[in-house]
């Protein structure tokens, strides 16, 4: 039976939501803080690359989306690419081979999504900030942020798909036995650019997504179609290198003059960026239960805000669609039952999904540049191209497969682990690697 629907937010996860619900016959609305980013004379909000893989693609193709936009929006990053500070390169497939994960632009594929969900009949209202949400009802009373004017909006059922600072989340949060957590990590980040060439060219490998690993703090480097490439510095806010202690643009040039020597004559704008683009923070959300009386529901990073170091924050906000949507396939109008599941089976993976992204961070900017760490990835690769029915990679679990899930990724993850630190013991591993004698020894511990 069609339901009205209220959807508060029209980012990524909000916006692949009403798409789902209109083709499933449901009057849509959305209710946006923000003006319409498509009115703007440049890219409005944040503008930093995601890579789409492929649990973010299962869920687009769900709606016939997937294909459009690997062709016209996506370009594929099928290794990393590692720069030291002599500008010495060294390389890691992500995959297999022909296995990619895709730069995308995340304002330009948002306006998409909005394209998209008008074109299947949706109604999206900008300039109207969650002001209260009565859980019972529901309703929800929306300001005009020029006005100032009120209007109350009521539904069958609302979706809180309103960011990490949800409005919807909020009303929650004041309700009994709701548990909620934030937690800002130490470091922020900072956007920057390097320009194509004089003739739109790349003027580093273009099909890789790039890293500078420094221990406390990294840069890395995703394409665009236009040839350039979108930098971001991740880097603590306080301390004797951070954002704080470069308070200067000319100290920040100094300080890449020394940690990213490369790099940073490709930065044609590099003074400018630096003071104008802002250190945001990184957030990780943490509540339960995502839904109320059957006819409210938290999704995407209202419920499990991530920080970005695996590449999977708009993925796993993706993935709870394909979830809701074979959900509502599943049981029909029976909310209750299609809330309850979808919060019960969603919780456990994107609590995984947080801790391995915390545990990525570590590995981008300490180990991507450490010969054990690569050694070890060369041992994994080789086994694994073997012997694939006993052994994939958890990054290969995590990024290129679409029906393992997050929860159990992380389960095998740890136990790759502890093989893997028993290899790595061995005497003369780094000689003997490339031998049966350890090809052996995996074998037998994997199948102990």
């Amino acid at each position: 039976m069609p339901e009205k629907i209220v959807v508060c937010g029209a980012g990524l996860v909000g916006s692949l939501l009403s798409v789902y619900l209109a083709k499933k016959g449901h009057d849509v609305e959305i209710y946006e803080r923000r003006s319409d980013p498509r009115l703007a004379t440049q890219d409005s909000g944040r503008s930093i690359n995601l890579a789409l893989s492929d649990r973010g693609l299962r869920a687009l193709a769900g709606v016939n989306l997937a294909e459009k936009i690997k062709t016209e929006y996506a370009i594929p990053m099928y290794r990393r690419v590692m720069h030291d500070k002599q500008g010495n390169l060294t390389y890691q497939p992500y995959g297999k081979e022909n296995q990619a994960i895709n730069s995308v632009s995340r304002s330009k594929l948002n306006q998409m999504l909005m394209d998209e969900a008008e074109e299947n009949g949706v109604k999206i209202k900008f300039g109207q900030k969650c002001s209260t949400v009565n859980l019972k009802e529901p309703h929800v009373v929306f300001q005009d942020c020029q006005t100032g004017e009120l209007e109350r909006v009521g539904a069958n059922l609302i979706f809180g798909a309103d960011g990490a600072f949800s409005g919807v989340r909020t009303a929650m949060q004041k309700t009994d036995r709701f548990n909620y957590s934030q937690k800002f990590i130490d470091h922020g980040y900072k956007e920057l650019t390097i320009q194509s060439g004089p003739n739109g060219e790349f003027l580093i490998e273009r099909e890789a997504l790039h890293i500078w690993p420094r221990g406390s703090h990294m840069l890395i480097a995703l394409p665009n179609p236009d040839g350039s490439f979108t930098c971001t510095l991740f880097f603590p806010f306080e301390g004797n290198s951070s954002f704080s202690s470069l308070d200067t643009t000319e100290k920040a040039r100094r300080f890449f003059e020394e940690e990213f020597s490369d790099v940073l004559p490709l930065m044609k704008d590099f003074d400018k960026e630096w003071e104008q683009n802002p250190a945001s923070s990184m957030v990780i959300i943490s509540c339960y239960p995502w839904t109320r009386n059957g006819k409210v529901a938290l999704i995407g990073d209202s419920s499990h805000a991530i920080v970005p170091f695996y590449g999977q924050g708009m993925n796993s906000g993706f993935e709870d669609c394909t979830v809701l949507n074979e959900l509502i396939e599943k049981h029909g109008d029976n909310w209750d039952l299609i809330f309850r599941e979808y919060e019960q089976s969603r919780k456990p993976d994107t609590d995984a999904i947080s801790e391995l992204a915390l545990r990525n961070f570590v590995e981008m900017r300490d180990l991507t540049g450490d010969p054990d760490f690569l050694l070890r990835k060369k041992i994994e690769r080789k086994f694994s191209d073997k012997y694939p029915q006993k052994w994939v990679p958890l990054y290969s679990l995590v990024t290129f497969s679409d029906h393992v899930r997050y929860s159990e990724a992380l389960d095998l993850g740890k136990k790759q682990d502890k093989i893997m630190e028993q290899i790595m013991s061995l005497p003369d591993i780094h000689e003997k690697w490339d031998t049966e004698e350890v090809e052996e020894a995996m074998l037998n511990l994997v199948e102990s």
